[in-house]
């Protein structure tokens, strides 16, 4: 009887081991069948993008038509495409957005750029053009912009109207922070009026001790300033000019020094 009961106690036992081990095997199989299902999907899905945007890429509709460039003239404007070679064969989505905004940036007239496609067949190019705001003589003559930067070399057809900056150092650093200090000046005229205004300056030139000499239209006088204190020589400089013109004095200057302190020296023409 304890024999029978006990061979029971161990049937018992060794069927539910089994059901457990079938247990696990049912949740693996599930999981590995679940991970498959999943697997596939994504497979699908992915082949499905793969194959649609294939077929975008080879589409008629999605072929470069226009090319809309803002904030530059035409004559860049062809420029900019033909430096990226854009023809109408090409496909809007194919394009490499970063790459022809590096490949335009080296443009000398882009200061800055920005590239976006407008579906279905448009590129849309926004550029900011450089401005000339002084020509900088060195080995060769070159455009500065408003920020001091020198940005391109002048060519023979190239006429503007623009201020000269001479007399630059030819060390990198010091060339740097000359043509700062120009700039300084310049943005400080752009707010004068009549004859001391920026529209009137003719030439900034940088002299060996860190001061400069302007000479402007209206006036055939070198004016040498110190450069410790630009708006103050310039108050000093039309205070000069004022009392020079009201004695009539005016027109035999040819140089007044606020390189001094305190005081203005005045040369006039020998008579």
């Amino acid at each position: 009887m304890k024999k029978r009961f006990t061979q029971k106690n161990f049937n018992v036992k060794q069927r539910k081991k089994n059901l457990a081990v079938l247990g696990v095997i049912h949740r693996v199989g599930t999981g590995f069948l679940r991970l498959f299902l999943l697997f596939a999907i994504v497979t699908l899905i992915s082949v499905g993008f793969v194959s649609l945007y294939h077929y975008l890429l080879a589409s008629p509709y999605m072929k470069l038509q226009q090319v809309k460039v803002e904030g530059v003239d035409g004559k860049i404007r062809r420029e900019l495409i033909q430096i990226c070679g854009l023809h109408s064969d090409m496909s809007l989505l194919a394009l490499n957005l970063n790459a022809l905004q590096e490949k335009m940036k080296k443009h000398p007239w882009i200061r800055s750029i920005n590239l976006e496609r407008l579906f279905p067949n448009t590129l849309i190019v926004s550029a900011e053009k450089e401005t000339a705001w002084a020509l900088v003589v060195m080995d060769k003559i070159y455009y500065m912009n408003p920020w001091g930067e020198v940005f391109k070399e002048v060519e023979d057809s190239e006429k503007m109207d623009l201020p000269v900056i001479t007399g630059v150092s030819k060390q990198g650093s010091e060339i740097r922070k000359q043509l700062e200090k120009a700039t300084r000046l310049m943005k400080l005229l752009e707010s004068e009026q009549g004859q001391w205004s920026l529209n009137e300056l003719s030439e900034i030139h940088m002299n060996e001790y860190g001061g400069m000499s302007l000479y402007f239209n209206r006036i055939s006088a070198e004016i040498k300033l110190a450069c410790e204190d630009l708006t103050d020589e310039i108050e000093g400089l039309k205070k000069v000019t004022k009392h020079l013109a009201r004695t009539g004095r005016i027109n035999q200057v040819i140089g007044i020094d606020l390189n001094q302190v305190d005081e203005a020296v005045v040369s006039f023409k020998s008579t």
